[in-house]
């Protein structure tokens, strides 16, 4: 039985070795690593990605794939849930590195197995959900941006675009500000100006064109 680990690196901020580590302090013993590097998970999904497409072949029944978060495995709601799918089909193991969620492909219990694609199908739509959320207040602070001009540029953020989309990801899923903060490295009160108004937040970044 082999434990692989698999990401998704789309930024020179999000390394390999950082998601690495996050894995393993959170307890996951990891035989091998399988890594995408400068690929957009909004432009392509699992299979049109070149290390992607290899845990097609790699994973085998009783084997365990270890993820940041599921939104790691497709653009959106049909292509998470499909990869997702294709792999508990296959009994494979899922599991997150984010609230260590596991999804129990080996199980042959129908109960535990409509729980599970319940919960599959629910996190996936919240993910994209999230995602979508992200995209309107990225354009609502690109507008403020414009209307408000050079002359006034306010305080720079102290997070880059790769941490505030994280941040709000995982406030999206219902982490309060202090969980999020052990996460990102960002201050409370920050979470909490970017929770309340997130268009306000990506608007600064605009301004200071992070």
């Amino acid at each position: 039985m082999t434990t692989i680990f698999y990401a998704r690196v789309s930024t020179r901020d999000q390394t390999l070795d950082h998601q690495i580590v996050q894995a393993r302090a959170a307890g996951f013993e990891i035989d091998q690593v399988v890594a995408d590097h400068g690929v957009s998970g909004v432009k392509h999904r699992l299979d049109e990605r070149p290390e992607g497409r290899r845990l097609y072949d790699k994973l085998r029944n009783g084997d365990t794939l270890v993820l940041r978060w599921l939104d790691r495995l497709g653009r959106n709601y049909d292509d998470v849930t499909d990869a997702v799918r294709h792999f508990i089909r296959q009994g494979v193991i899922i599991r997150t590195v984010i609230n260590d969620m596991t999804f129990d492909g080996s199980t042959t219990d129908p109960v535990q197995q409509a729980v599970r694609d319940a919960m599959i199908a629910f996190l996936a739509a919240t993910a994209q959900a999230q995602a979508e959320a992200t995209k309107v207040a990225q354009r609502a602070g690109i507008e403020l941006a414009k209307e408000k001009g050079d002359r006034f540029r306010g305080r720079k953020p102290s997070y880059d675009r790769k941490t505030f989309d994280e941040a709000v990801n995982l406030l999206g899923l219902g982490n309060g500000p202090s969980t999020v903060s052990k996460e990102t490295g960002l201050s409370r009160q920050t979470l909490i100006r970017i929770r309340d108004d997130p268009a306000a937040a990506a608007a600064a970044m605009d301004r200071w064109g992070l």
